[in-house]
């Protein structure tokens, strides 16, 4: 497949709303720029990614701080291709608070040094969304002072939309519940949940109206629909906090799907996509071109109906058995 035969998801090359409801239906994922997903991500082709993204209608980047470079590179990129996209034309979402693995900054000067930093390192005046990194890691006080000053410089103009981010879905549902009755925090913009709605782990399916209706949360996004490398046929990163029983059991279910002809993580991608999109966008992570173009491909395959996957997807549930739904230790005790 050729470039000029990839169909755009969407509206291409032009002035965005700002409008979290406008947010593309696929944004590309800055965690793969970082040494934990790849050796050298100085040498991915991170500017063409991203022309390939934006000229596809995949018009929004999700980043952080704590993935290493990914913010300067994609910063350098964004800079490099202004001309023929502007930055109006594009949603820049990041995160503050995850500074390292274990090194967490939830103080409200650093979260505005860390958002002042982020504005300089992309290469823009203002950041479209701003999560809390990985909530889940600190004291619920510390994340509502937090919460409060992101607020603050959501007032200003600095960031359009505020929210959170992390894994254990049941305490994002709880910090957003409670904020939306905070008078001084109301109801988040944006969350993001990652690795709790694929083919594996459905547990934020059940979360999905009591995001909406309970916390009236403007949108809700998921991201690692592999979860981080657990859904393919290939090795699973060594940094991944599963157990080993899951594991196992992954590279299984890829034998299965392999065995008839299907690739694990072409399959996880379609269904995600056909089963998250009615609820909000999909954050990509993808490697190099050939992975972007590979899924723009799956998303068509699967809103287009003309793979039918329901066979496979039901033996691939059953075959995950007891690990349907395993879930790992994520955080501190709350």
């Amino acid at each position: 497949m050729s470039l000029k035969d990839l169909r755009p998801i969407g509206p291409t090359n032009i002035p965005v709303s700002g409008k979290l409801n406008d947010l593309p239906k696929l944004l590309l994922g800055g965690a793969v720029f970082n040494q934990q997903f790849n050796d050298n991500p100085e040498n991915l082709p991170v500017e063409e990614m991203l022309k390939l993204a934006f000229s596809k209608g995949i018009n929004g980047i999700d980043t952080s701080p704590y993935y290493g470079p990914s913010e300067i590179l994609l910063g350098n990129a964004l800079k490099n291709i202004k001309p023929e996209f502007p930055r109006e034309n594009y949603y820049i979402i990041t995160k503050a608070g995850r500074v390292k693995l274990n090194d967490f900054d939830y103080k409200p000067e650093s979260i505005r040094a860390s958002v002042e930093r982020s504005l300089e390192r992309l290469d823009t005046d203002y950041l479209d969304v701003v999560y809390l990194h990985d909530v889940e890691f600190v004291s619920e006080n510390e994340i509502y002072e937090a919460l409060k000053l992101l607020k603050s410089l959501k007032s200003k103009g600095v960031i359009r939309h505020i929210g959170i981010s992390g894994y254990p879905v049941d305490f994002l549902y709880k910090i957003a519940k409670t904020s939306a009755d905070h008078p001084e925090i109301g109801p988040l913009d944006a969350i993001l949940s990652y690795s709790n709605f694929n083919l594996q782990n459905e547990i934020l399916r059940d979360y999905i109206d009591k995001f909406y209706h309970d916390a009236h949360l403007q949108k809700l996004l998921t991201g690692s629909i592999l979860s981080m490398s657990l859904l393919r046929s290939g090795p699973t990163h060594e940094f991944h906090p599963a157990s080993k029983e899951l594991r196992d059991k992954c590279q299984q279910v890829a034998q299965l799907t392999n065995s008839k002809g299907v690739e694990l993580a072409d399959l996880a991608t379609r269904y995600a996509i056909k089963e998250f999109l009615p609820y909000g966008p999909v954050v990509l992570g993808v490697s190099n071109l050939n992975e972007l173009e590979n899924a723009i491909d799956q998303y068509w395959n699967a809103v287009d109906g003309k793979i039918d996957d329901s066979e496979l997807v039901k033996e691939v549930k059953q075959a995950f058995g007891k690990h349907l739904n395993e879930t790992w230790e994520s955080g501190i005790p709350h």
